[in-house]
């Protein structure tokens, strides 16, 4: 029964990732947290390399839509990657399933959440009016942020958060993208972030591994329902009212987020 139920999850998270491309780990930890009752450090760990593996099949397409620019990724993920690092290794010190770290990681992971919620909302609004389409001419341009520095350092905000959270990837990178880079056409900004999240969350992933917080059984059962979730979401957000349903999700991340600070 559980089994169906994880499967069922996995559908359900993948559903709303292919309708509104709200970062899994915003969604699936909670889920796993409140409603399965698994362990924090377990369901941040899956959830990582979870993220890892849907997201990989949106940047294939988005490289080969030559959406993608690998400038933008490199800066983030020159800041991401070694933050990332860094924070598995005063992980493995600690111990992930050590009751301070534990009280740590739903402290942050709520607060990551109420951000999420902001974000959210904040691409409903800026997402509107953010440029479609720039000229070939202006894309260097726009691609070049107010100061050289920023991206890696913002970058290496985000990398500790999803390593220690596993959210942050999804909406708070594409604030972040908005942001720095605020003439860049919104496909761009977001096709930046699904590929600079995929070498960051497997990163962060196969550290939680190395260091038992993964839970493989339980990763091959949310992917299973994932991927068709994520095909059929694909497939009717033309169809869905995206400012309804991304303001659904903004109140429910906040309630989730909320209610993990106050444990």
């Amino acid at each position: 029964m559980h089994e169906l139920a994880f499967i069922v999850a996995g559908f359900a998270v993948g559903l709303i990732i292919g309708l509104t491309g709200v970062g899994g780990g915003s969604l699936m930890t909670p889920l796993l947290i409140f409603l399965f009752g698994v362990k924090p450090h377990l369901a941040i760990g899956t959830d990582l390399l979870f993220a890892a593996f849907t997201k990989l099949g949106g940047s294939f397409a988005l490289a080969r839509a030559r959406m993608i620019d690998w400038r933008i990724v490199g800066s983030m993920a020159a800041g991401s990657i070694p933050a990332s690092l860094l924070t598995l290794y005063v992980l493995q010190r600690l111990g992930p399933a050590n009751p301070a770290v534990q009280q740590a990681m739903t402290t942050t992971l709520g607060a990551a959440l109420l951000l999420t919620a902001v974000a959210t909302l904040y691409k409903l609004i800026a997402g509107q009016a953010a440029p479609r389409t720039v000229a070939a001419d202006a894309l260097r341009a726009a691609a070049t942020p107010t100061h050289r520095a920023l991206p890696v350092l913002l970058g290496a905000v985000i990398g500790a958060l999803v390593t220690l959270t596993s959210v942050g990837a999804g909406a708070i990178g594409v604030l972040v993208l908005m942001l720095l880079y605020p003439a860049l056409p919104l496909p761009r900004v977001v096709g930046a972030d699904i590929a600079h999240a995929v070498p960051l969350t497997l990163v962060a992933g196969l550290g939680h591994a190395s260091i038992g917080s993964v839970d493989w059984s339980l990763l091959a059962l949310l992917l299973a329902g994932s991927l068709p979730g994520i095909w059929l979401g694909s497939h009717l957000m033309r169809r869905t009212p995206e400012r309804l349903i991304r303001s659904l999700l903004s109140v429910l991340l906040a309630y989730a987020g909320a209610k993990l600070i106050a444990l």
